[in-house]
């Protein structure tokens, strides 16, 4: 009968290479060997180079746009079912086109839905993710789904701050809950940004509900596009008597100016995972790895272990 002695492989797509490595060497195992061939027309082809039979694999892979990254993670998941791996998971630090969780307006798709039905038709077992964009997508999943806090990782690092007067920030009403539960663990205030936008990405109005003369602000989100509501949130803060403002997202998408806003906004550092690699450097971006956070429940996950203790902010 089949059972856990056998450890686990672990492999990667492409964009996520370089966090593979990190939680392959924290989990303790090397890296699994995966080669894609290319046409010249751009499709392309993953393949295993070892027998993966009757084993438990980890698929790592965020899957943030373009499609090429959620296409690969299905064709890696393909591979593995027909390949006759035993176990099958989708570890995906980021949760692509989540944003798309609800009929907004008429006329457009539930992409975070249809996402997640691509992913168990191609044959995934197991989801583990972190901070997604609305907690009931896990309910999109007839398949198990771990839903990580990236809080785990920040809330340390904010506590090795020592900043006097905190206040925890949420940049929308939508973020409220997660802003609430920061402020719960550090024992601090709350203010809440209201903002109405004129289409996706532009903010028409911003208004800042709370008091933060005197206060040193930390923004939490769970990840930052644009940039446009976090600096627009954090100069309106220090208009209105902060000393301080930072913020801390999980997903750092960083599209379009987003870096050039960074640079020139007056936030005093934006603190990240490194779930989505950078495309450039800026001195105001801390990164902090979130490698052993996922090897110890990947671990925990293989060897029938609890791991509740990661859901806990």
């Amino acid at each position: 009968m089949p059972n856990n002695t056998t450890e686990a492989k672990i492999f990667t797509c492409s964009q996520s290479k370089d966090l593979a490595e990190e939680i392959a060497a924290a989990y303790g195992v090397k890296l699994g060997n995966v080669i894609t061939s290319t046409y010249s027309d751009g499709e392309f082809q993953p393949s295993y180079e070892e027998s993966i039979r009757g084993t438990r694999i980890f698929i790592i892979g965020s899957t943030h746009p373009g499609p090429k990254n959620l296409m690969e993670m299905l064709l890696m998941i393909d591979a593995a079912k027909r390949a006759s791996a035993r176990h099958i998971t989708a570890v995906m630090p980021y949760f692509g086109w989540a944003r798309q969780d609800r009929k907004d307006k008429p006329r457009v798709p539930i992409a975070a839905k249809l996402v997640a039905k691509m992913l168990e038709a191609a044959g995934a077992t197991r989801i583990i993710t972190m901070d997604l964009h609305a907690d009931q997508i896990q309910g999109f999943f007839e398949k198990p789904v771990d839903h990580l806090f990236a809080s785990t990782i920040f809330l340390p690092y904010l506590r090795s701050l020592n900043l006097d007067n905190l206040t925890i920030a949420s940049p929308d009403m939508g973020g409220s809950k997660r802003a609430y539960a920061y402020s719960k663990a550090l024992m601090s205030d709350v203010v809440i940004c209201y903002k109405q936008r004129a289409k996706a990405n532009v903010i028409s109005h911003m208004e800042l509900i709370g008091d933060v003369t005197g206060k040193n602000v930390v923004l939490v989100d769970d990840m930052v596009d644009t940039a446009g509501t976090l600096t627009k949130a954090a100069d309106l803060m220090m208009e209105r008597g902060a000393i301080s403002v930072r913020a801390i997202c999980t997903h750092p998408i960083l599209s379009g100016s987003a870096y050039e806003r960074l640079e020139n906004s007056r936030l005093e550092e934006l603190i990240v995972t490194n779930s989505i690699p950078l495309k450039q450097k800026s001195n105001k971006l801390r990164v902090l790895s979130c490698a052993n956070l996922f090897a110890d429940v990947m671990y925990n996950v293989h060897h029938n272990q609890s791991i509740s203790s990661k859901f806990v902010m």
